[in-house]
């Protein structure tokens, strides 16, 4: 038995030195007392992971967390507004939006083909530009299918009996599923088909939206809906981007040579355009009807026209090989009234 110590007694620390020969062997079979060592604070101790490495020579010594630095980010310079590329594109938007609103105004009960030949002439101009810009696999299959969707879609619009949207939905979904099928058909292009769904569904309803401006034609006050609509539309598209060219700022994104001044000023003054017009027209059209269809149909525009200038920003920052530079410049303005006309003819429904 070992003498008990009471719990205030202090402890004997080790000595430095080394015990002498007798004192060791009069310890010997005792048990060793606690170590005790140099007081240490909180701050003063670390932890341990493992054993500790020798540094080799030449190696440098560790530092600490704070004095790693951390990377800076890279700063991207943004995109440069062409002046003279933005001009070109308002007026490419100008004489598309005249061209519809003219053509619109030449259809009459039973007097509707050459609205449709119009609209079919702007539907290849946008199978064009969006199968050139995005490029989906089996580039020509594409096409060729979104050009018969097309033809089928004025078509139904212009024979059926009842003038509904009806049609125009089962040609959109049978010539999706007909241009995905003709993707699958080539093993190079099987690869691609996932990626590029959102392409070829963009394309395909795009082309079949124009028809609703021929079945917007058959509804009374049709005539009048387009002819509000598209003009919001086609001043909206002109400002917004003779405003690029003049004041882009604020810059939306570095990569997206756009302004938002140019957005918001395109969308104001097309309904500000559309009211107008409405103090002109006859019932059931008024001034604020007129600005509450053309405000919808003029930011459906502007919107679509900005959300494509992102969509190529992404796609050269992805590094994809720019595409042909008509092409890339007419889809802004194609997609905008491609969205305005269903807008027009949703509008047309509700309000008027």
């Amino acid at each position: 038995m070992f003498p008990s110590t009471s719990p205030e007694a202090g402890r004997e620390s080790w000595p430095a030195g080394p015990q002498p020969g007798p004192a060791a062997a009069a310890t010997r079979g005792q048990p060793p007392g606690p170590r005790t060592g140099p007081a240490t604070t909180d701050g003063d101790r670390r932890e341990r992971g493992g054993p500790r490495r020798a540094r080799r020579a030449g190696e440098p010594a560790r530092r600490s967390e704070d004095e790693i630095d951390e990377p800076e980010e890279e700063v991207i310079p943004p995109v440069e507004v062409h002046r003279q590329l933005a001009l070109t594109i308002a007026g490419f938007a100008a004489l598309l939006g005249v061209g519809l609103v003219l053509g619109a105004q030449t259809s009459g009960p039973g007097h509707r083909l050459p609205f449709a030949f119009i609209i079919f002439g702007v539907q290849l101009l946008f199978v064009l530009a969006w199968t050139m810009a995005m490029r989906p696999p089996a580039l020509l299959v594409v096409a060729g299918i979104s050009a018969a969707v097309a033809a089928l879609a004025d078509i139904a619009a212009v024979q059926t009996d009842v003038a509904g949207l009806a049609p125009l939905g089962y040609l959109a979904a049978g010539g999706f599923l007909a241009a995905v099928l003709g993707q699958l058909v080539r093993r190079v292009d099987r690869v691609r088909v996932t990626d590029s769904l959102g392409a070829t569904l963009l394309i395909v309803v795009g082309v079949v939206a124009f028809g609703t401006l021929i079945v917007l034609s058959r509804i009374p006050a049709g005539t009048q809906a387009i002819t509000v609509c598209l003009t919001a539309s086609g001043v909206a598209l002109t400002v917004a981007r003779l405003t690029d060219a003049v004041l882009p700022w604020p810059r939306l994104a570095p990569q997206v040579p756009r302004g938002a001044a140019g957005v918001v000023a395109g969308a104001m003054v097309g309904t500000l355009t559309s009211a107008l017009l409405g103090s002109y027209l006859v019932a059931p059209f008024t001034p604020t009807r007129a600005a509450v269809i053309g405000l919808v149909a003029a930011v459906t525009a502007v919107l679509s026209d900005l959300a494509v200038g992102y969509a190529e920003a992404g796609r050269l920052m992805a590094g994809e090989p720019p595409t042909m530079w008509v092409a890339r410049h007419m889809q802004g303005p194609l997609g905008g009234f491609a969205l305005a006309a269903p807008a027009a003819y949703a509008m047309c429904m509700l309000f008027l």
